[in-house]
């Protein structure tokens, strides 16, 4: 085999080594010969580059890209410099490369889950899980049912029952409520499962109090951006149901857009979708078939086991034992659901943004902020 010379010193850029640097290889302290940054590449027409070293589009580092820790492009390469491949890295732990395959888009899923379950469970259970079975409770507690029914077996009614406007506004304003409260502690656990995914793929470090903490500070934005996403999505299931379909998959990069982008989600996500129709059609089908499934599961499961309770399981203190843990076990068995959506949604995103310009994860965990 013909030896190779060494690959040069790329060309100087932020966070790059520069001329006092003792980490630039082979002591270069300027582009190799033949580069020229203004053009983006080798000045000399038809001029193949050194062994290992690809020209990325920008001409070198990327303005403001941020530092690349994981994915030093050859031996020795400088902290921050693209990988060969024009910025895409076949390794990455996040971003799967443009044509890399459906195959490798789950790969990526696996191993988000993998590294950060012991995170993204107890994030979940906190934010998703226990809000979700504490408003099943409150919301049976005010469930006026099981009265009304009582009154029709003492006395047949002529009319509703006295007590149906009031009993009704009750249960209404405790869903209502319950469920904006909800959305907001779903914020929470969103934003901090996304910055535990992403900055595990970095290679940067993690902790449950600093990931609720960012979910914290990201809430309302969220939060408000979910509230409104999903008001057009209910609009759209009211125009013959196949409008709030195409919504839900055209707004589904609504959040992921703010939480790295924080700058027109709904219009971003609207142009992911329709710019790469087939892709995101068919990762985004894969969430909601993963999350259907592990959400009616749940259901069910919770409908058989709470029937021999009666109408009524508060009634006693040992069927309202019951139904508690019977609602509890449900909801907790829907963690996969919520697992599926954040992290398949999540790894959806870093794709879409790999085939608009190089990225990688160490760039979008810098993004989040």
């Amino acid at each position: 085999m013909t030896d190779q010379p060494p690959p040069p010193t790329p060309p100087p850029g932020p966070g790059a080594p520069g001329p006092s640097d003792p980490g630039a290889p082979g002591g270069q302290a300027g582009p190799p010969p033949g580069w020229d940054p203004a053009q983006g590449g080798w000045a000399t027409p038809g001029a193949p580059p050194p062994q290992g070293w690809v020209s990325p589009p920008t001409g070198g580092y990327p303005p403001d890209a941020g530092p690349f820790p994981r994915q030093p492009w050859y031996p020795g390469a400088p902290v921050g410099w693209y990988p060969p491949g024009h910025g895409f890295d076949p390794n990455d732990a996040l971003v799967t490369p443009p044509g890399a395959g459906i195959g490798n888009w789950f790969t990526r899923c696996g191993g988000a889950l993998r590294r950060g379950w012991r995170l993204l469970v107890p994030i979940m259970v906190l934010t998703q899980v226990l809000p979700a079975a504490v408003l099943s409770v409150i919301s049976l507690g005010v469930d006026p049912s099981a009265g009304w029914a009582a009154q029709v077996e003492a006395d047949p009614p002529s009319g509703l029952p006295e007590t149906f406007v009031t009993d009704l506004v009750s249960l209404l304003a405790v869903l209502i409520v319950g469920s904006l409260l909800i959305g907001l502690m779903q914020a929470v656990g969103w934003a901090a499962g996304s910055w535990v995914i992403t900055r595990q793929a970095a290679g940067e470090p993690v902790g449950l109090g600093p990931a609720l903490r960012y979910g914290a500070r990201r809430a309302l934005g969220l939060w408000g951006w979910t509230l409104l996403t999903s008001l057009l999505i209910g609009v759209g299931l009211c125009f013959c149901v196949l409008p709030g379909i195409y919504l839900a998959f055209a707004l589904s990069m609504t959040g992921p857009v703010y939480l790295f982008e924080r700058q027109n989600p709904i219009g971003r996500s609207f142009r992911m979708f329709h710019d790469r129709l087939g892709l995101l059609l068919g990762r985004v089908a894969l969430v909601v078939a993963a999350v259907i499934v592990a959400s009616v599961i749940p259901s069910v499961l919770e409908s058989i086991v709470s029937a021999p309770l009666g109408p009524d399981p508060l009634a006693s203190p040992g069927t309202a034992v019951g139904i508690v843990a019977v609602i509890g076990v449900s909801a907790l068995l829907a963690l996969p659901a919520h697992l599926a959506q954040l992290i398949g949604l999540l790894v959806t995103y870093a794709e879409q943004r790999a085939h608009e310009a190089p990225v990688n994860s160490a760039r979008l965990a810098v993004e989040l902020g």
